[in-house]
């Protein structure tokens, strides 16, 4: 009966120890937390090269950088060698160690630690809780079951990341930041020296009496290092004249804006970006330099974004210039919405050109113009009467694009900037009305750069072979490296704009005239080609100008962020020397090839651009986009019949036919006349008819002012007394008599100039003009007072 309970309660033991065995090793292996640091962690920002660009403090206002995956071969060796020199025998705590240290602090007064440095990323990670013997114990247990899970290097890796260096700096290249200015894979063998001791004392950076500790401590760290062999007696003597750390040095700021981005996106990360470090800095300067100009005529802000053209990688990110806060130098520039001023054109132009309604030196005109009431006007306040449409694009005169815009349709071309990423254009199209194409709407600087990249990559990316196109070529920027654009399916249908279009358009672009210095480009043997352009906003408030080459896509805007418009704030003036200078860093480039496939020759009229006529003198045979041509052929070169002395126009009812001479005449309306003879002296009206011809149904003269169904509306001056209305007319011939009736009163007579400044009442009135040969006009016009 002994025996059996004696064997019972044997048992039983065993089954309590074999519980406490397993609650034991459940604890041991449920010990560790799923996640070991919790901290917030720094915002920080690499170049492609891994060189920092900033970072931001974390959330609990301490400098710490997200962990890193490996350590410097210098600070291991100095770690270990003071720290920890069994790290890679001990499995987590070593027993020797601990030992001595509990031996010594029973014995004598001092106090010494055995801690591994597996034991001191526990401790860190719990927040460096009091030194008691329960916590050391809490330590050793889960310093073993840290090794269980991670690797030697995993383990070396979490210290270099989580331990404190003074003040608040955590972490070995957030020191190395903060103390030398280096990344810590840079640093010298004294320099990681003095940081491997100041995890122990961190105190002793701080400059004073402790300075001396940490200089002894260092030193006699460096003296082991050369006594292992991992330093020569030279590096040792040299290592111990390095000076110690002062005071904690900024960290670099050379992305300030992205870093605001980055924050908001990717806030606590490590980002390693696409910009390129050597650019960036570039790009900085030039900045700093260009800033300096704009800011004597009070323009205080500015903003450059360089992408690949290809790739669509960001490689330089400068959000504003170096102003001061009361001028909005927080603000990103890039991201912000701005009115697009002329900067919208090329894509317009190119539109048409895809749909076949404009060839690419088809004249178009530039008169006077209402449409609906909108009567836009040109920078110079000028008219051409008619210009050919690259020159008008090159040149950025508005009359031409709003007419443009109106015969293509609003909506058409709306639906195809949201296409190109145009976010911010996001209210209906009626909204904008024909203003759109004048900078009636507002884009950033990303967007826009962004739709130019996409066009430069539609020519780069199409198979002349296969005629074949990438569906997604007009996706947003890249930030972040080794992230692949998604240039989505290949289809024969182009995304956007078709390649022919695009190269028509690019070839209008190089002929936009360079700024001051830029001039004379094309005179010096391998000058870069771009295609560029620029804008100005209403009122002289925002400055454009972006560049394309089969590399890079460059765009600039230069202005006051809170909107002030300041004289002199133009595209030309104020972004495009900056653009240039930009350009002039960056490696050169062929152009883009041209795209045959998609491109047709046709036989164009010299003079009129259009497909030539029977009647043109001088045709050519030119590359053209590939589609439908929906224009009619010439119309401006017409078949005249001339007297002998080809003074007078006749035909066969007044005059022999064997005496008439035929004649290819360049005609132009006398509306369109009146305009283009001033900047063209060499044009000359149709004679006119000999006396007693039956004249063709052309008319021989036109109102300018006023216009159809006008209703006017008498100025006032300064003593508030009406001012005069000036009539205008052009007619076929330049010099000739003009007789004008008001209400069938005669009024006067024009000769050259055919202008005639009248002051009519309140009310209905019939204005005629007759010419010498009898010939005359009516218009009905509606006086009102102010």
């Amino acid at each position: 009966m002994q025996l059996k309970q004696r064997t019972i309660s044997f048992f039983k033991w065993l089954g309590l120890r074999r519980s406490l065995l397993l609650i034991a090793f459940g604890y041991w292996l449920f010990c560790l937390p799923k996640v070991l640091f919790e901290a917030p962690t720094s915002t920080v920002i690499e170049s492609r090269e891994g060189f920092l660009l900033g970072a931001r403090i974390a959330a609990d206002g301490q400098w710490r950088f997200p962990a890193t995956d490996s350590v410097p071969y210098k600070f291991e060796r100095c770690i270990l060698l003071f720290e920890d020199e069994y790290f890679y025998k001990h499995p987590g705590v070593n027993p020797v160690a601990v030992t001595k240290a509990l031996w010594n602090n029973l014995t004598t007064d001092s106090r010494r630690g055995g801690s591994t440095l597996t034991q001191q990323v526990i401790r860190l990670s719990r927040d460096n809780k009091a030194r008691t013997y329960s916590e050391k114990l809490i330590e050793m247990v889960q310093a073993t079951r840290l090794e269980f899970s991670y690797s030697k290097e995993e383990v070396l890796s979490m210290y270099a990341s989580h331990a404190p260096f003074g003040g608040n700096v955590i972490g070995l290249e957030t020191a190395a930041w903060r103390y030398y200015g280096l990344p810590a894979a840079e640093l010298s063998w004294g320099q990681m020296a003095t940081l491997a001791v100041l995890p122990n004392a961190p105190a002793l950076v701080y400059p004073g009496k402790g300075h001396e500790v940490l200089l002894r401590k260092r030193n006699r760290l460096l003296k082991k290092l050369m006594e292992r062999g991992e330093i020569s007696a030279t590096d040792y003597e040299l290592s111990t004249q390095e000076p110690l750390p002062g005071k904690p040095l900024p960290l670099p700021q050379l992305a300030p804006h992205l870093l605001d981005r980055m924050v908001q996106e990717k806030p606590g990360q490590r980002i390693v970006t696409t910009l390129e470090y050597k650019l960036q800095v570039q790009l900085n300067n030039s900045m700093r330099l260009h800033h300096g100009n704009l800011a004597s005529n009070e323009i205080h802000n500015a903003a450059v974004l360089v992408l690949g053209t290809d790739s669509r990688e960001v490689l330089a990110y400068v959000g504003n210039s170096p102003t001061s806060a009361a001028h909005q130098v927080n603000v990103d520039i890039i991201r912000s919405r701005r009115s697009t001023g002329s900067i919208l054109k090329p894509l317009l132009y190119a539109s048409a050109l895809q749909e076949g309604s404009l060839l690419p030196d088809m004249l178009v005109k530039d008169v006077p113009t209402s449409i609906n009431g909108y009567s836009p006007t040109n920078f110079n306040k000028d008219f051409q009467g008619v210009i050919s449409a690259r020159e008008a694009l090159s040149r950025s005169l508005n009359i031409p694009a709003v007419r443009l815009l109106e015969s293509y349709g609003l909506e058409r071309f709306y639906r195809k900037l949201k296409k190109a990423g145009f976010n911010s254009i996001n209210r209906q199209p009626n909204h904008y009305g024909l203003s759109l194409i004048l900078g009636g709407a507002e884009a950033s600087l990303w967007e826009v750069t962004a739709a130019y990249a996409g066009l430069g990559a539609t020519l780069i990316h199409f198979d002349q072979e296969s005629s074949q196109y990438r569906t997604q070529e007009f996706h947003a920027p890249i930030l972040q490296l080794n992230t692949s654009p998604d240039l989505g399916s290949v289809d024969f249908k182009a995304p956007i704009w078709t390649a022919g279009s695009i190269y028509n358009t690019f070839e209008a672009l190089q002929e936009v005239n360079r700024p001051f210095g830029q001039e004379l480009w094309d005179s010096f043997d391998g000058a870069q080609q771009i295609a560029w352009k620029t804008g100005t906003s209403y009122g002289f408030k925002d400055a454009w100008a972006v560049g394309v080459t089969p590399k890079y896509t460059v765009g600039v805007w230069a202005g006051n962020a809170d909107g002030e418009g300041r004289p002199g704030l133009t595209g030309v003036q104020a972004a495009a020397p900056l653009l240039f200078e930009v350009f002039d860093q960056l490696p050169k480039s062929e152009f883009f090839a041209k795209p045959f496939d998609d491109m047709v020759q046709r036989t164009l009229c010299s003079k009129s651009g259009h497909i030539a006529g029977p009647h043109c003198e001088h045709t050519e045979q030119k590359w053209v986009a590939d589609a439908k041509v929906l224009t009619l052929s010439c119309s401006y070169h017409q078949s005249i019949f001339l007297d002998t002395e080809r003074k007078y126009q006749v035909n066969l009812d007044c005059y022999p036919s064997t005496a008439i001479k035929n004649e290819n005449w360049f005609v132009l309306p006398p509306f369109v006349a009146h305009y283009y003879a001033k900047n063209h002296p060499e044009y000359k009206a149709l004679p006119s008819y000999k006396p007693g011809c039956f004249p063709a149904e052309m008319p021989n003269m036109e109102f300018i002012f006023p216009k159809e169904t006008s209703d006017i509306v008498l100025g006032q001056d300064f003593s508030q007394q009406p001012n005069e209305v000036v009539f205008k007319v052009a007619h076929r011939k330049s010099e000739t008599t003009l007789y004008w009736y008001l209400n069938n009163t005669y009024v006067g007579t024009t000769d050259v100039f055919h202008e005639m400044a009248l002051l009519p009442k309140a009310g209905n009135h019939l204005l005629t003009v007759v010419d010498a040969n009898g010939n005359e006009i009516s218009r009905e016009i509606h006086i009102r007072n102010p």
